[in-house]
């Protein structure tokens, strides 16, 4: 039997906590673990909503629409003259997208958006909404220090530059339309969309660093 030595473990515990995912994952596994075993639940299926809600209904397929429209001029002045049918050219359906605005940030001009009596979204077009964009602190702050918040996520606006805040409800949702980077016009509409962030198309990020780019 192998010697307990108390300094080893106490410099064991911190390490294997740091590989332990967080409660709510352990919740959700233990959950998903119980259900499968009573029959209720396919480990398959769970795994199939994952990718669905990733690929499928998470925010590469905005992302795909900000990469149509910085390579087709005609798609984006649809885009922004009316955001649901021109969205539909991309056969994306759905109900989400069927009252949405698009708006575009330009060198004078800033976009964020906000929902500011719940959570309204674009969930077609971004997935699940961050778990900061529900808080009552965003919710609140966002129209009134719009620049704050901003600030927060690390975003620096010039004085020159207006910020115009957005507030989504359940009849009318916004989407933000990122300028596109620098040094990107080499670049074909895939790789531009994995430039493209979930965040730059809330607003709450500006600029697209080419190296770091991730939907």
């Amino acid at each position: 039997m192998t010697e307990y030595n108390a300094k080893d473990a106490e410099h064991l515990h911190p390490l294997i906590h740091s590989h332990v995912p967080s409660e709510p994952a352990l919740r959700v596994k233990a959950l998903e673990t119980l259900l499968v075993e009573k029959g209720l639940l396919d480990s398959a299926a769970v795994d199939a909503w994952v990718e669905v809600y990733s690929d499928e209904i998470g925010p590469k397929v905005g992302a795909a629409v900000v990469a149509r429209a910085w390579c087709d001029d005609g798609f984006r002045e649809r885009l922004l003259a009316d955001g649901a049918t021109a969205i539909g050219e991309l056969g994306i359906q759905g109900w989400a997208p069927n009252h949405l605005k698009v708006v575009e940030n330009t060198e004078s001009v800033h976009n964020l958006v906000v929902c500011t009596l719940c959570s309204c979204y674009p969930h077609r077009l971004l997935g699940i909404q961050p778990a900061w964009y529900k808080l009552e602190a965003y919710r609140s702050r966002a129209v009134r220090d719009p620049r704050g918040v901003l600030a927060e996520f690390e975003v620096s606006i010039p004085e020159t530059v207006r910020v115009d805040v957005w507030d989504s409800t359940a009849e009318l949702r916004y989407f933000v339309l990122p300028q596109r980077p620098e040094g990107s016009e080499d670049m074909d509409e895939q790789a531009l969309a994995a430039l493209v962030s979930r965040n730059s198309m809330i607003g709450t990020q500006r600029d697209l660093p080419i190296e770091t780019g991730g939907a």
